[in-house]
């Protein structure tokens, strides 16, 4: 059974620079989810990237938004990834928190 989260993490740095920071800075996301990401697929259409990785044997699938003031993520955890949900997502508010601070 899959388990849907959702993280919007704000930012002030509008939409160029976020999406900049997001395509530089989405490997370091990954490396916050249990057992790192592989074979990572991603995919832009306008300002929305979708994506899919391999993670502990499973392949998490997602979407993220970049807005002019916050960034949405959607993530899909399958099977025993799902049961951990909770700290993926804290790490994934933390992390991409660090990412889009207004430096």
């Amino acid at each position: 059974m899959s388990k849907p989260i959702t993280v919007t993490i704000p930012h002030q740095l509008g939409v160029a620079e976020a999406r900049r920071r997001i395509e530089e800075g989405f490997e370091k996301l990954g490396a916050q989810v249990p057992g790192g990401m592989g074979d990572v697929q991603k995919h832009w259409t306008g300002d929305t990237m979708t994506f899919s990785a391999l993670v502990m044997g499973q392949t998490i699938s997602g979407s993220l938004a970049i807005l002019a003031t916050a960034v949405n993520l959607e993530l899909v955890l399958p099977g025993l990834l799902g049961m951990i949900a909770g700290k993926i997502k804290g790490q994934m508010q933390k992390q991409g928190t660090l990412l889009l601070e207004k430096k």
